[in-house]
């Protein structure tokens, strides 16, 4: 069975959702993690699975979106975190690519979703482009100030640097469709040498859609293309890289192995 550690369900249309289930059922994919990029639609996404016991969610704020309101205090965050479908904090991180929101509000937001990661107890999930150093420096920052907290980063596409210093801070690493890009040889050498119990798949779904799909509205039934091009990367079999990746999802997000 795969999971598909990060999507975006409440993108597809109610009468669209039923069909993409289906067919990630019919993939392999078992369960899967619907994001929270804002608060309103954060509260939403619990009512919206509730009766699918293969279904989870988080809560947070997106960078993109940082800007748009208060940023959010720690014990709010980690308050909305009870939530027993709740299984992680985030999306949140730094985003200089777009950088849809002023950098200093995006630092602000990305530190109260660590803290409240921390206070809550569950896993942090990371959005970073184009943001390498200034991640790393307040994960480390936040680190030494109150002790270490379990965090992911999604999505993953950008340099050694950070994937190392993520791994070091004991941080796990999700590679999504991006992996399997012709382009992506760089890509694909450091998810080669990530820890085997550090690595996660993902979707990112309806975005980032991997060979032979590219260019199409993506869902979890595509994480299967992915995980093979990580799995032929490290010289593994599909159903083992299954195994593996679905043992550290339980691992890291442990209010789904309850």
């Amino acid at each position: 069975m795969l999971v598909d550690s990060h999507c975006h369900l409440d993108y597809f249309t109610p009468m669209e959702l039923p069909d993409v289930l289906t067919r990630a059922a019919a993939a392999g994919v078992g369960e899967m993690v619907t994001i929270g990029t804002t608060l309103a639609q954060s509260e939403r996404l619990p009512a919206m699975i509730e009766g699918m016991s293969n279904l989870w969610c988080t809560i947070g704020v997106h960078p993109h979106h940082a800007a748009e309101a208060p940023v959010p205090t720690p014990e709010l965050l980690a308050g909305m975190a009870q939530h027993p479908r709740v299984i992680g904090i985030g999306e949140s991180g730094l985003d200089y690519f777009y950088d849809r929101s002023p950098r200093d509000v995006q630092a602000e937001n990305f530190r109260a979703h660590i803290r409240g990661a921390r206070l809550a107890g569950v896993p942090l999930c990371i959005h970073a482009r184009d943001a390498d150093d200034d991640i790393a420096l307040i994960l480390k920052e936040e680190r030494d100030r109150e002790g270490g907290f379990d965090f992911l980063l999604h999505c993953f596409s950008s340099g050694r640097g950070l994937a190392e210093a993520a791994l070091e801070m004991g941080g796990y690493v999700s590679f999504s469709g991006i992996l399997t890009f012709p382009r992506s040889t760089e890509l694909r050498a450091i998810a080669r040498d990530v820890p085997l119990d550090r690595l996660l798949v993902e979707t990112d779904a309806p975005y980032l859609a991997p060979v032979p799909f590219r260019g199409k509205r993506n869902e979890p039934a595509w994480v299967a293309h992915t995980a093979a091009v990580l799995a032929e990367a490290r010289g593994m079999t599909p159903d083992a890289l299954a195994t593996l990746t679905t043992d550290n999802f339980r691992r890291l997000f442990r209010k789904a192995a309850a």
